[in-house]
């Protein structure tokens, strides 16, 4: 396909047959994937399907041929859902489909959405990874499409912003984002565990491995977004000696160096204080490097400094840094130092 500069517009129900035919090619790159109208008689009429929901619809346009499209329609409590985000198979790569969804993310923000969710078949692998790569995280069960025969769809949701636990789901669809942020601290000099370059192979793996411990009951995993981006994240380790059950570990707090300086790490970690306290934690542990702004960030947040560790880490040019233990004691619901 010719690709052109690309106008994005409002949708009009004229556009029918332009968005059953992109839905149609699109569907058709996946087995047993048929785009049946009489299953959805709103593609007939689009804009006013959307309109009468309360939300807008969009189409990509190249030389009078619809190339993409997309809708959002709001849910009440400040939900709105993201719908029917198409390009053309031809344009996949080309940022079209990036455009798309930002057009309809951007009018649930300006309208108050504090949480946005969408629908999509199971079958399609690339978009799982693009709406991944946007920040979305998978929730809540599978689902079977009304009027539609033989359609299973995962739900993908994120807030725009706030601290959410995942559950297995949400964790394991969430490992290349999460790589994608430890990659970013390790190079950016961030003292845990591992030394830059760090590769992205290896960021995975670390956080596969969180995630399989999350689906065991080992630790629980926390999640931050900030302006619609996944950009932070926290482990409360629960998977203690036999003689320490009362103790968890706050583990791996991080943040993007892009969205830092917006209280993202103050607010994992009191999301994190509080899951402990709900596994019925009674006291807390962490450790980080000593004179960093974890350490200070510790000293803010009220807990106690137990000592230090000297020479306990190296950096790539060879020096040792010290670590800094810290604990926090919860009893009753209340914080003791």
């Amino acid at each position: 396909m010719l690709i052109r500069p690309v106008l994005i517009r409002p949708g009009r129900d004229s556009d029918a047959a332009g968005v059953i035919a992109l839905i149609g090619r699109c569907w058709a790159d996946y087995p047993n994937c048929i785009l049946d109208v009489e299953d959805e008689p709103g593609l007939l009429a689009p804009a006013s399907t959307y309109a009468a929901q309360g939300g807008p619809l969009w189409v990509a346009e190249d030389a009078g041929v619809v190339i993409g499209m997309v809708a959002t329609v709001p849910q009440g409590g400040g939900d709105w859902e993201v719908c029917r985000v198409y390009a053309h198979p031809d344009l996949h790569g080309t940022g079209l489909g990036r455009r798309l969804l930002d057009t309809a993310e951007a009018h649930a923000a300006g309208a108050g959405a504090t949480r946005l969710h969408l629908w999509t078949d199971t079958r399609f692998d690339r978009a799982h990874r693009f709406y991944e790569k946007r920040g979305y995280v998978r929730t809540g069960p599978i689902r079977a499409l009304d009027g539609v025969p033989d359609v299973l769809e995962f739900g993908y949701a994120k807030p725009i912003e706030g601290v959410q636990v995942l559950d297995a789901a949400g964790a394991a669809s969430a490992v290349r984002a999460l790589a994608d942020i430890l990659v970013a601290c390790v190079d950016g000099g961030a003292g845990i565990s591992f030394l830059a370059p760090l590769e992205p192979a290896a960021a995975r793996s670390h956080m596969a491995k969180a995630a399989r411990d999350v689906a065991q009951g080992r630790c629980v995993l926390l999640a931050a977004w900030s302006r619609g981006v996944l950009a932070g994240t926290v482990r409360v380790q629960l998977d203690m000696a036999q003689n320490q059950p009362h103790r968890a570990e706050i583990a791996k707090l991080l943040v993007h160096p892009a969205h830092r300086g917006r209280g993202l790490a103050r607010a994992l970690m009191a999301a994190a204080e509080a899951e402990a306290t709900r596994a019925g934690r009674t006291l807390l542990t962490l450790d980080t490097r000593t004179g960093d702004a974890g350490e200070r960030l510790c000293h803010r947040l009220g807990w106690t400094e137990a000592g230090h560790i000297p020479g306990y880490a190296v950096t790539m040019d060879g020096t040792l840094h010290g670590t800094t233990i810290f604990y926090k004691t919860i009893v009753a619901g209340s914080e003791v130092a």
